[in-house]
């Protein structure tokens, strides 16, 4: 793989971060285009960069890309640990948020052997990950789906600390999913005080990597410890201008989680919405 080519990939994922997906898949796409003569290392990082984005956006606004792009980094020649991570963290998705369809936490409605592969394979991941971050990183997505597919609640905290430990100082987009969802749990069990701190910790740490979603759905959370200690008016406040942001940004799953939010519902009883990412 070529300097241009990792200054090209790492600048588009920089752009989905900030929730330029379009601009960051066109980026690709062209480079793309000029690589008829470069090396196929190349081409298969730029087709499995253009799969991530397009993952990110499906994420976080509702569309439903993924798949065409994995496929299309498959037939560039992708492979390994990255690629198999790549289409676990897809097939997570659509068991949890179908395109389309509402969030669906739980193992109500799923094929239980498909649940289990999916737990089979990130249980893989963790055994052949090729450092520590990627060891994290699979130990995050064994929490969540202990979480949201198996409604294991007591399961999941060991792999969100143990995903916490291995991103702490080292990768600050792992570092806040765990915080994001150890907070989760101090929240479900009565420590506002303790999620306060994790939730806040996280945004900053979202905020740092340049993750402009992540930051958002993060404020949200905010709101509802500011709703539960009474402040209503800031929850409100805040809730408004995060629902204000996802909507210019086309971030509509975020939108519609601080919609919901500011019409009474909670977002964090049960396994809710924003507990996804």
């Amino acid at each position: 793989m070529t300097t241009l080519t990792a200054e090209i990939t790492a600048a588009a994922l920089e752009l989905a971060n900030g929730g330029r997906w379009r601009t960051a898949l066109a980026l690709l796409d062209a480079a793309w285009a000029e690589t008829g003569t470069m090396a196929d290392p190349a081409r298969e990082r730029i087709a499995l960069v253009a799969a991530e984005v397009a993952l990110d956006e499906d994420w976080w606004a509702g569309t439903d890309n993924a798949g065409e792009r994995i496929a299309a980094a498959e037939k560039a020649g992708a492979y390994g640990w990255e690629w198999d991570f790549l289409r676990l963290r897809k097939d997570y998705l659509q068991l949890i948020h179908p395109a389309g369809g509402r969030f669906q936490p739980g193992p109500a409605g799923k094929d239980p052997d498909v649940v289990a592969e999916v737990e089979r394979r990130g249980e893989r991941l963790r055994a052949t990950a090729p450092g520590p971050v990627e060891a994290g990183w699979a130990d995050f997505y064994r929490g969540v789906i202990a979480d949201n597919l198996r409604a294991d609640r007591a399961a999941a905290p060991a792999f969100y600390k143990a995903a916490l430990a291995a991103g702490d100082g080292r990768d600050d987009l792992l570092a806040r999913e765990a915080l994001r969802h150890l907070g989760d749990h101090d929240h479900d069990n009565g420590d506002h005080a303790a999620a306060l701190d994790r939730w806040r910790r996280a945004t900053a740490l979202g905020a740092r990597a340049g993750r402009v979603t992540g930051t958002l759905s993060q404020q949200l959370l905010l709101a509802v410890l500011a709703r539960d200690a009474g402040d209503e008016a800031g929850a409100v406040a805040l809730a408004t201008e995060v629902a204000r942001w996802a909507e210019a940004l086309g971030a509509t799953r975020i939108r519609d989680n601080a919609a919901g939010f500011l019409s009474g519902v909670d977002p964090t009883a049960g396994p809710p919405s924003v507990k996804e990412r």
